[in-house]
């Protein structure tokens, strides 16, 4: 059975829209569009080519899914660590709309969330990663259904864009399971999923 596996890049003040260029994502006329690109260097080549190298299949949301389709199967270098799993594992994408991909290997999910994502877990061997797909990694998280966090966090405040935890998200403890900082300053941690918070108090001494 797989372990479910998200993979993040947010800025200092939580947005995930559209790192990876200016045409990525521009709803609500968003306009910083590419904002990972400064901070590639070898320590972050190095991090994703590790996390590429143990999929087992993919997890999308809708609009990522449609981004990685447009690029992704254009790469056909056997070599490249990205494209070689993308375009040759399963990929699953919940969705009510997306009724014939064009992607080849790509099942729509149409069903309850919970039930599909647990189905696919099921029958993976290696990780089930999800790649970016804010949206949907909030909808899973509410439902327990994350093993890891991957959350890279970006030395960059934008002040406009799609948060990834919003007000009204489900509120989750998560173990610190390891980290590193790249050369370039983005903040690398992995998170367990740990459940519901634990809350206390600070008292004042006994003697005060």
């Amino acid at each position: 059975m797989g372990k479910l596996v998200s993979t993040l890049f947010v800025t200092l003040d939580g947005v995930y829209q559209a790192p990876g260029g200016p045409q990525e994502d521009t709803r609500g006329g968003f306009t910083h569009g590419g904002w990972s690109f400064p901070y590639a260097d070898e320590d972050f080549g190095r991090f994703i080519d590790e996390v590429f190298a143990r999929p087992g299949a993919f997890l999308l949301g809708r609009r990522t899914y449609d981004i990685f389709a447009t690029y992704w199967p254009k790469v056909t270098d056997p070599a490249d660590p990205v494209a070689s799993k993308l375009n040759s594992l399963p990929k699953y994408v919940p969705s009510s709309t997306l009724t014939d991909p064009g992607w080849a290997g790509t099942t729509v999910l149409t069903g309850d969330l919970a039930e599909e994502v647990a189905a696919v877990k099921e029958r993976t061997d290696g990780e089930v990663q999800v790649h970016g797909s804010g949206a949907l990694v909030r909808s899973l998280l509410a439902l327990d259904l994350v093993d890891t966090l991957h959350l890279l966090t970006f030395p960059v405040v934008l002040g406009s864009g799609f948060r990834l935890f919003t007000e009204g998200a489900v509120p989750t403890a998560f173990e610190h399971t390891g980290g590193s900082v790249t050369g370039a300053g983005v903040s690398v941690q992995t998170y367990a999923l740990k459940g519901r918070p634990e809350y206390g108090e600070f008292g004042l001494p006994e003697d005060a």
